[in-house]
């Protein structure tokens, strides 16, 4: 294994809010196992405002937390201060595990920092526009392509009904710079 697939796990409103207040605008456990699916086993890498509105470690992955602020405990989690140092972790743990991902789960500013060096995007579009404070970056179409497009059965605690998308950078034209995957 030469690479690790850098992949963004995004969940945003056809408007492109991805947040309110700390939190999500929705209540959707469809796309909470849809999101498990996508991370269990890979090392996922976020923001400090997304690691405290999760408030707790996601188990089954290792939790690499990005923050300036040096004094900042994330119990269970690996503490970097930024997400040059994130994905370095994040693909040394990859390596350790066996598995070829690393997955970002947010906020806003680590998607925007990191989209422009992603291989593939797993956005569940939140089939409503909401109001909120936290937005995703508008996807490229002359960067990604979109490759799937399922609409699973919403279920009866779903505030919504979602469509799971998934995004994959198209190919790079030669003298490109900027690597999509990072190297083990």
């Amino acid at each position: 294994m030469s690479a690790a697939r850098i992949v963004i796990v995004v969940a945003a409103a056809r408007n492109g809010v991805i947040g309110r207040d700390g939190g999500m605008p929705w209540r959707l456990p469809t796309d909470l196992k849809h999101f498990k699916a996508l991370t269990l086993g890979r090392p996922v890498v976020m923001g400090r405002k997304t690691w405290q509105s999760i408030g707790r470690p996601l188990p089954g992955r290792p939790n690499i937390v990005i923050t300036r602020d040096t004094g900042f405990e994330a119990d269970g989690a690996t503490r970097v201060g930024s997400l040059e140092e994130g994905l370095h972790v994040a693909g040394e743990k990859a390596r350790e595990l066996g598995v070829d991902e690393i997955c970002i789960i947010g906020g806003g500013q680590i998607y925007r920092d990191a989209i422009a060096m992603t291989d593939t995007i797993e956005m569940t579009v939140v089939e409503a526009d909401l109001d909120g404070d936290t937005v995703f970056p508008a996807i490229d179409p002359a960067v990604f392509e979109q490759v799937s497009h399922v609409v699973p059965m919403q279920a009866e605690a779903d505030s919504h009904p979602v469509i799971f998308t998934t995004w994959q950078r198209r190919a790079r034209s030669a003298g490109h710079e900027g690597g999509a995957s990072l190297e083990l």
